[in-house]
Formats: C-alpha cells, sequence, structure tokens
C-alpha cells in the first residue's frame, strides 16, 4: 500500500492531490530558506508544550534534538526537500515525525497559518538587521570617498544644469543623508515586524491554555524594555502582510535613493564629465567596441529599482480583495518579499564595493566648478549687500550675464567698466565675488556647503558612523 503524505493524511480526503496541483500549489522551492526559523519557532513551540503539560521532559527533549538534527542537515546540504509535502513546516514535520514519535504532537495547537506567519516575521527580523547594517557600511564608503576627497569642488546641477558650486563631500553627504532616513524607516518597520502571532492557530486560537509569552520571549519578540510584543487578534495576526508591504516599500524607498546615487556615478564616469574613474572590477567592456568602459554596476542598480517597486505593487494588490482570514492567495507574498530583501541588499553592498573602488579626477572638477556663472548668485548677493533688493538684483545680474554671452565673455572677464554700464551699484570689489575659494569659505549656513560647515558634517558622520 502507498504511504499517504502528511498533507493528505486528514481523513477529510480519500486520496492526496493531484500531480499537477501538487506541482502549482508547492511552495518548498522558495519557502525552503525558512528552515531555520521554523526549527526556531518549533523549539520554543515544543518547550512551550512540555511546560503545559502536552509534552514530557523526555518528548521535548527529543523533538528538540530531532530538530537540532535536521538542522545540520540541511545547513550541510545532506537534507532531501520533498515537493510533495509541499512546503517548508511539512518537509520538516514530516521528517521528525518519521524519526521522533513524540513528533507528532508538536503541531498541537498550531497551525500552519500561524506557523507561516511567525516564520516570516523570524526571517524578515534578521534581513532588517543585516539590510541595516550593509547600509551603514554604503554610508561610511560615502563618507570616506568625501574625507579623501574634502577639497574638492563640483558645480552643483538642478534640471541636471549648473547651477552653483558645492563640494564634492557635500554631494555625497546628501545620500548619506537619505540613506540615514531609510535607516529610521527600517528601524520603525521593525517594531512592528517584532510581534508574536504564534498562538493564533489557524484563525481562532486555542482550547488549550498556551502560554504565548513564553514563546515570545524564547524568540525574542520584546521591545526595548523587555515587555513581551504578541498579537492581540487570531484572526489579523494569520492574515496580516503589512508588515511585508512596510518592508517592501522602504526597499523601494531605499531602492530609489540607490537609483539615484547611481544615475550621478553614470553621470560623473561619463567622459563629459570625467569627474571620477570607476576601477576595473566594477566596469565591464563592450562586445564590440574596445574602447568602451561601462559603470554596470550603477546601471543595474538603477534598473534593479523597477522589480523593487514591481514586488509592492504586487504584495498591495494580493492583500487588496482578501477577505478574512487566511487564504492561499497569501504564499505568493514569500517571493516578491525575499526578492525585495535580495535585491537592496545586492545593491546595497555592491554600491559601497563600487565606491570604494573610485577615484576622482580632481582636475576635472576644478575645471567644471571654476565656471565663473555658478557664482552669478553670489553676485546677486553682493548687490543685496549694497541694498538693492533682491528681484532687482537678480534681474540686474541676469543682465550682466546677458552681456558678458553678447560680448562672448565669462562672467569674471568682464570690467568694471562694464559692469557699471548694467548698473552703477558694482564697485571694485565687485569683480572679487568670483573667487571661488572666497565663495565657498562664505556658505557656512548649517546645512550649507561652506568649508568649515563641510568638514563639520564629515566629523559628524564619521563619529556616528563609528
Amino acid at each position: 500500500m502507498k504511504k499517504k503524505s502528511p498533507v493528505s493524511r486528514s481523513g477529510r480526503f480519500n486520496r492526496g492531490p493531484a500531480a499537477d496541483v501538487a506541482a502549482f500549489s508547492e511552495s518548498i522551492s522558495f519557502d525552503w530558506r525558512l528552515w531555520r526559523h521554523d526549527i526556531a519557532g518549533s523549539v520554543a513551540h515544543a518547550t512551550m508544550l512540555q511546560k503545559i503539560g502536552v509534552l514530557t521532559a523526555t518528548e521535548s527533549r527529543a523533538i528538540i534534538a530531532g530538530l537540532d538534527k535536521i538542522g545540520k542537515e540541511i545547513a550541510a546540504g545532506k537534507f532531501k526537500w520533498k515537493p510533495e509535502l509541499e512546503d517548508v513546516h511539512m518537509n520538516i514535520e514530516s521528517t521528525l515525525t518519521e524519526r521522533v514519535p513524540a513528533g507528532a504532537k508538536l503541531h498541537t495547537a498550531r497551525s500552519r497559518n500561524d506557523q507561516v506567519a511567525l516564520d516570516v516575521r523570524l526571517w524578515l527580523r534578521d534581513e532588517i538587521t543585516s539590510l541595516l547594517g550593509e547600509i551603514v557600511r554604503l554610508q561610511r564608503s560615502l563618507v570616506a570617498l568625501g574625507e579623501h576627497n574634502a577639497d574638492v569642488i563640483i558645480p552643483g546641477y538642478t534640471h541636471l544644469q549648473r547651477a552653483q558650486p558645492v563640494y564634492f563631500a557635500h554631494h555625497l553627504l546628501a545620500y548619506v543623508e537619505m540613506l540615514e532616513r531609510d535607516c529610521e524607516r527600517l528601524w520603525d518597520c521593525y517594531s512592528r515586524v517584532n510581534v508574536c502571532p504564534l498562538g493564533s492557530g489557524a484563525i481562532a486560537g486555542s482550547t488549550l491554555k498556551l502560554d504565548r509569552a513564553l514563546v515570545a520571549k524564547l524568540l525574542g519578540f520584546v521591545d526595548a524594555d523587555g515587555k513581551v510584543q504578541l498579537t492581540q487578534n487570531s484572526m489579523d495576526a494569520v492574515s496580516d502582510r503589512d508588515f511585508a508591504i512596510e518592508f517592501c516599500a522602504a526597499g523601494a524607498v531605499l531602492a530609489m535613493h540607490l537609483s539615484r546615487l547611481a544615475e550621478d556615478v553614470i553621470l560623473w564616469a561619463s567622459a563629459e564629465f570625467n569627474f571620477i574613474k570607476i576601477a576595473d572590477a566594477y566596469t565591464t567592456g563592450s562586445s564590440l567596441m574596445p574602447q568602451k568602459k561601462n559603470p554596470d554596476v550603477a546601471e543595474l542598480t538603477r534598473g534593479k529599482t523597477g522589480r523593487v517597486y514591481g514586488n509592492l505593487m504586487a504584495l498591495l494588490t494580493l492583500l487588496k480583495g482578501l477577505p478574512m482570514t487566511y487564504n492561499r492567495d497569501l504564499q505568493e507574498d514569500k517571493e516578491r518579499l525575499f526578492d525585495t530583501a535580495d535585491t537592496v541588499r545586492a545593491c546595497v553592498r555592491l554600491m559601497s564595493a563600487m565606491l570604494q573602488h573610485t577615484s576622482v579626477n580632481s582636475f576635472s572638477c576644478l575645471a567644471a566648478a571654476s565656471d565663473p556663472a555658478l557664482l552669478a548668485t553670489d553676485l546677486a548677493d553682493y548687490l543685496v549687500q549694497k541694498g538693492m533688493p533682491f528681484r532687482k538684483a537678480h534681474h540686474v545680474v541676469g543682465a550682466v550675464v546677458a552681456l558678458a554671452e553678447g560680448e562672448g565673455k565669462a562672467l569674471n572677464q568682464l570690467t568694471l567698466t562694464d559692469l557699471q554700464s548694467v548698473d552703477k551699484t558694482f564697485g571694485r570689489d565687485a569683480l572679487g565675488v568670483f573667487d571661488l575659494t572666497r565663495a565657498m569659505a562664505k556658505r557656512n549656513l548649517p546645512g550649507a556647503p561652506g568649508t568649515k560647515e563641510v568638514a563639520k558634517q564629515l566629523a559628524r558622520w564619521r563619529k556616528l558612523l563609528s
């Protein structure tokens, strides 16, 4: 007689699912990666079942030892996953029950509904922690690149047109600030991930006197004050995937920031800008044009942002029409969640490594930053200091720019006579505005790209990230 799989042992059914249905519904091909968390949850559940008298001490020890052995086999790549058992939960439980008779008691007061909710939360906690570490390393790479090129000035851009001069480090620190907000979002998300759903059962909890708080403590579901964090509604607990959506949303914002950084890197590495040089190990060549050196890490980071956005939209769409409580549709959450975590972590890691192997062409940067047109606003500020209303000063300097263009001169090549032909307010000191070093030294408002302020910000971030 053919042995039935645990999935089809229910007395309700005479036989297991058809082969094509089993293949269509299996999730072990992707949820196997939850195995560590599934085992950890089962160990905590077994410990609790012993405490309330469902398991004897001997049975509990045997189950925990059996789970530990299975975990070692999986880690060593010796465990055989069986697609016919559908998912990670049944694969582990089935193997345990075959080896340890008491394993048949492990599923007491537990459903795959609250079990998978637990596993995903445990997995995501670890992913968030690891991702935060990756982001900090990227921030350090940005700060280090800025510190190594602390004297480099580049044009700042609006509308991708040269606007005003900024220190290269100031530009990099803008991304450090963005990434810090990403860290804050992830930590905030973590607080809602860090809530234990186990004990909710399939939908309505259990009639047994479970000690949910013990399980939560064993699995680290506590807040900063050590207070146990438990879900408060069994129906919500098994159907809630808000925490996954929130993570994917935070991941989408992070991916957007990485994409913007990637775009700057791509522009700076082009021959037209020539501000930076990326090491060969983080670029690729062309199959046809031998001279090409392409910034593929940055381009792929920019491109992968689309899939991260797509994962968020997929999860939102998945959840939008589901009635309470658990529905099999929720099986589709994991691949999208896994992909977002994998993608953003890879992008953060590779961008960090690429920046660590990037050098700055200070001569090209200085040549671009020395464009006197970048200091046109400083010339308007000069007139404001002479008592002229800014709107008029803006108009006057615009006329000066038009004069220079008409004569084919740079702004700093105009004479005092030229300036005074536009407005008599200009004095002999007006042309001193175009001294780039002096101009940068004057920008010392909090958050401005002034010489002292940028040095202060680099020092602040070095300390924060240490």
